[in-house]
Order: C-alpha cells, then structure tokens, then sequence
C-alpha cells in the first residue's frame, strides 16, 4: 500500500512538474555558434508563428537567439529538425531580458508577431540553375508562392508581405546570355516562352512586359511591401526603371536596334538604389550596366570575403535585424551581378555589408514609401560561382551557412511588430 501511495505521488508531482514546465518556462534557440543547424531554426522561429505563438527574436544575443513561451510541440519540432534549444526557467529569461535591456549593451527585443506570406518571382518553365532563396526556404520548410508577371500585372502582390527576385532580367535582354548560348534549347525555349507571355499580355516587346512589372513592383513596395533581390535582378531592376520609355536592347533582343543616344536619356530619378550608372550597350558583353563590379575584378576565391557592419540594436532595429549572425566576416561568392559598385549607390542607401578594400558592396538596404528593400549580390552564398547547369547546393553540407542565414534574416523581417520599428 505504502509503494502504490509513492508511486501515485510520483506521477503527480511529474504531471505538476510537467504543468510548471509549460506555463513557466521560456524555450531559447541560441543562434551562436553552438546551434547545430542555424537555417533550419528560421523554419522553427517561422512554424511557431504560424502556430500563433509570438516569438522574440533576441538581437544581437548568441548571434540573434528566438526565444518563445515552452510548448512540448515546439520542442518535438526542433528535435525533429535537428536544431539546438534549451529550456529556461521563467525566472531565468527575465534575467537575460534584464541584460539586454541594458543601455550598455548593444542587444535588444523584437517581438515576431505573424508568419509573413511569401511570394517568389519565378517562370513555370524550368531553367538551368537555382534560387539560393527557394532551396533556403524549401530546407528550412517556409512555405511560399510562386508567381509571375501576369500574376503582378493583375494586382496579385498585395497577397504578400514579402516579394524576392533573383535570376531575372528586367531590361528584356535575356539575361544577355545571347552569345554563348543562342544556340541551346533551353535558351531559344526560355526567349519563346517569354516572348509569348509577353504578347500574351498586351506587349509586344519583352522590354516593355518586364518594365510594366518593375513599376508594378516598385508600386508594391511603395506600398508598403518588403523586397528581396539577389543576383541579377538588383541592378537590372533599376536599369530597366531607368530606361522607362528608353530603347535599350539590340536588334537580337528585340527585333530593332538600340536607340543611339539612350545613355543620356536614362533617367536616374526612377531608379530605387543605384544612380549615374552607365548601361553595356555590347550586346556580346555578359553584362548589363557598370553597377556590378564583375569584370576586370581580381580577388582569389579563398581571399574574398565581405564584412557585416556591426549597428545599434536600440537605435537602429531594422538594420540590426537584417543583419544577424554568428559570423561578421562572411565568404563572398559570385553572381551575373557578384557586389555592386559603391560610387553607384543614392546617397540615401544604407551599407550593410562591404568589402572596404575593393571599393564594393555586397548587402545594401533602403526605404521607399511605406515600404523597404534590400539586394544581396552574387547567386549562391555557398557555391563561389556557379555556372549554367551546375547541380543546386545541398544545404544539409551547409546547415550553419553565415552567407545563407542574411536571406533567412530578410524572410523574418516583415513578421516584426511595426511599432517598435518606428523610428
């Protein structure tokens, strides 16, 4: 009798201290350089939103730590995803708040309030290479839309919160891929496609289809929406605004030729990031404008790296946020546009992160409207150049990429609670 009474009592107190374990504990995910899987968490951090539970996204604390009220489904979901976690004490969390209330302490709380709704511009067809967005997001499992030109052009953005472009040509030029590779099937099939959905929409340029949508985009953001760009979309996004009503494609691009004097009418103005730029009127350059520093660039691949520039948390949220990470020193990797030219930059852009010595920005943000954006150069943060064809980046080999987790930081940025970003 004495032996059932204990065993009663033992389960009762395991079911109270479950209860305590519940409703008075705090489950931190350290984002230092002790998580095991740092992308992954993202997709904790992302799922926990989903669910409706808040999350406070620790900024600067062991590389930019989540932490949220315990839940035993929360933790069933970081050990079946491989990411690191600890249970805290109530008392304990209050402690480490205290710290980074601390004025002298660069740290600060942001609460995450909602799973931001993530839309990617992509074509249906299949091309030769990869989004590092898209496998980022597909390994840390956030789910996200595809959409496409008749998508924006019919008003669709206002759906989402946040809209990222990467491989894409804004200026109708196909990426200029015309001289190596006119001849390949995926080329010709990609210019058909283009060109027919172009038509499809009231266009009968390619130019004049991917203008509509810039504008469409910029709109968006003005709006109040959060963009993303990578790759070769940053800088021909602005070129194309630029050249609103302008001519500047080849006869092989468009069917007639570029107009003679479409440097001196591009106007600046309609650009969101770059300025006093220079367009490639070479149609055999695999190149768009002088904003990227690509050509005639010399640094060896185990030699370049770019630096995060370090913000105040308290003062400046928004850049400290995009900026999160258990690295400051980050491998730099190439790209159709691999680091933008710093001369290049509106005086109102916002330096994230450089490479000093070359006269080179890799990570630039800025504001437009209600809304921000941010561009990211190069392809692929963990394959150094990547070319047409290669096999996408396995990112179970880079679970803890510092290069990756800056895209990761720009998908949780919208879920931000918006008061305390007001400056």
């Amino acid at each position: 009798m004495l032996y059932k009474n204990i065993k009663v009592s033992l389960i009762s107190l395991i079911i109270v201290l479950s209860s305590f374990i519940s409703y008075a504990s705090t489950l931190l995910i350290p984002m230092d350089n002790t998580q095991t899987n740092h992308l992954k968490a993202y997709g904790i951090a992302y799922w926990t939103l989903e669910n409706q539970i808040e999350v406070d996204w620790l900024l600067n604390y062991r590389g930019g730590s989540f932490a949220c009220q315990y839940l035993e489904q929360i933790e069933t979901e970081c050990k079946i995803r491989g990411v690191s976690y600890q249970i805290i004490a109530d008392a304990q969390y209050t402690a480490i708040l205290t710290q980074i209330a601390d004025n002298a302490s660069n740290t600060d709380v942001i609460k995450l309030q909602k799973a931001p709704k993530v839309a990617v511009y992509t074509p249906d067809s299949k091309l030769p290479w990869d989004d590092a967005v898209t496998l980022a997001l597909t390994y840390a499992e956030i789910p996200y839309d595809k959409i496409y030109d008749k998508e924006i052009l019919d008003g669709k953005l206002v759906q989402y919160d946040w809209l990222h472009l990467h491989h894409e040509d804004f200026t109708g030029q196909f990426g200029k891929f015309w001289r190596v590779y006119k001849d390949v099937n995926w080329y010709k099939e990609d210019v058909r496609n283009t060109t027919a959905l172009a038509n499809s929409l009231g266009y009968s340029k390619v130019s004049q289809c991917k203008l509509a949508v810039a504008k469409k985009i910029k709109e968006y953001v003005i709006s109040g929406g959060f963009l993303f760009a990578m790759c070769s979309a940053p800088d021909s996004f602005d070129v194309a605004l630029a050249a609103d009503g302008v001519d500047i494609c080849a006869t092989m691009f468009d069917g007639d030729p570029m107009d003679p004097q479409a440097q001196s009418k591009l106007n600046y103005d309609n650009c969101i990031a770059f300025t006093d730029f220079k367009i490639s009127a070479d149609p055999y350059e695999y190149e768009i404008s002088d904003i990227d520093v690509t050509n005639g660039r010399k640094v060896k691949e185990n030699s370049d790296y770019f630096v995060l520039f370090e913000f105040s948390a308290k003062w400046d949220p928004i850049p400290t946020m995009l900026c999160q990470n258990h690295e400051r020193i980050i491998k730099s990797f190439m790209g159709q546009s691999t680091a933008f030219r710093k001369s290049k930059l509106k005086p109102s852009v916002l330096v994230m992160g450089e490479n000093k010595s070359l006269g080179e920005v890799k990570y630039i943000h800025g504001e437009l409207g209600k809304g921000t954006w941010t561009y990211y150069g190069g392809h692929d943060p963990e394959d150094y150049s990547h070319f047409v064809g290669d096999p996408p980046t396995e990112l179970d080999v880079h679970p803890n990429s510092p290069g990756y987790r800056l895209i990761l930081n720009n998908i949780l940025f919208p879920a931000a609670k918006k008061k305390k970003l007001k400056t």
